[in-house]
């Protein structure tokens, strides 16, 4: 006789730990993350006068959104349970596609964009697909896709136009539109906000509703933490993991976008590693490397950690090379404290 298995709802990690106030805020993914943004404004606060500034803060946001439009997506797979290397070249190969594509055909740049949309997404479903029909790690399927897409940036950038980067496109039909839509700015009083920023902000916003309002989000949390018993239940596992690719592949065109429209070039070697940014923004956040727990939040906050360090270091006037330091540290103590909180968490149920 066998056992029978247990609805979504009890595989999924999203459940709000009840109980009194302290208990509940320990249990949620993204604590960790906050504390170590305190820490860390705190300390560049102290450090450097220039940090308390606005306009200050605003290049700190602008920072913090380019490696956060990206992050937020990347925390949703990995809760999935799923990494993807190719996500730092898939944004320059979506800029290079709108690029090179309105260039060559004469076209408005926004049939550049368009095509370079549906490229995207269709590298992304690859990624998702060849996941589920093989059952390989995502680590070996996105380390070839990562490889294939940064040799198809150099090869076909140098092949049509001779130079290691794109030509410029800021004088074709739809640039201004376009620029107005990707790179942009607003000026609340003497500060100025890069549109990056509300892009940024309405993709946690959707991110978060999925994770806690639908049941998508649901399966999100029941394939990472547990897939076979998710299976077994009625999860459509390859659709969710599929869907994820794709969002991830979604953020990416709106980066590359941002890419082109904010420079009217591209350089195709650009986006090498910073696909490690995403996921130490995600790990920082409270993702478990393991899968089945994390919040679009906490990937959020992580970025926002990456943006202050980042420009907190300019302002103290410190070399730049300090700041690998700053980000290996910031790591090792967020996976540890995320790590203390969730088993004092755990203990306390």
């Amino acid at each position: 006789m066998s056992a029978e298995a247990p609805p979504v709802e009890e595989l999924a990690s999203r459940q709000p730990v009840r109980g009194s106030l302290p208990r509940r805020l320990a249990g949620r993914p993204e604590l960790g993350a906050v504390v170590g943004a305190v820490a860390v404004f705190v300390f560049f606060s102290i450090v450097a006068e220039a940090f308390l500034q606005w306009s200050s803060f605003s290049t700190v946001l602008y920072a913090s959104s380019t490696i956060g439009i990206m992050a937020v997506p990347v925390a949703l797979l990995m809760i999935g349970g799923e990494f993807d290397l190719s996500t730092g070249v898939l944004v320059t190969s979506s800029a290079l596609i709108s690029s090179m594509f309105s260039y060559q055909m004469t076209a408005n740049v926004w049939v550049g964009a368009g095509v370079s949309l549906l490229a995207t997404l269709a590298i992304g479903f690859f990624n998702g697909y060849l996941l589920v029909r093989t059952n390989l790690p995502s680590f070996i399927i996105t380390l070839g896709t990562f490889l294939i897409l940064q040799g198809c940036n150099l090869g076909f950038t140098k092949l049509i136009s001779d130079t290691v980067s794109t030509k410029s496109i800021a004088d074709m039909e739809g640039f201004p539109s376009a620029h107005k839509v990707f790179a942009s700015h607003l000026t609340i009083g003497d500060v100025e906000v890069q549109i990056t920023v509300l892009w940024w902000f309405a993709l946690i916003a959707l991110a978060t509703w999925i994770l806690l309002r639908t049941r998508a989000g649901n399966w999100i949390f029941a394939v990472g933490g547990a897939k076979e018993a998710a299976r077994a239940v009625g999860v459509p596992v390859e659709r969710t993991k599929i869907g994820l690719y794709l969002g991830v592949a979604l953020a990416a065109w709106i980066s590359g976008q941002h890419l082109l429209f904010n420079y009217d070039v591209v350089q195709s070697g650009e986006g090498v590693g910073n696909e490690l940014l995403y996921i130490i923004a995600a790990v920082i956040g409270g993702c478990l490397l393991t899968g089945g727990y994390g919040s679009a939040v906490g990937a959020a906050v992580g970025a926002f950690i990456f943006g202050m360090t980042n420009k907190g270091i300019v302002y103290a006037q410190w070399g730049a090379d300090w700041f690998k330091f700053f980000l290996g540290a910031m790591l090792l103590l967020a996976t540890l404290l995320n790590w203390w909180v969730r088993k004092r968490a755990e203990e306390s149920k």
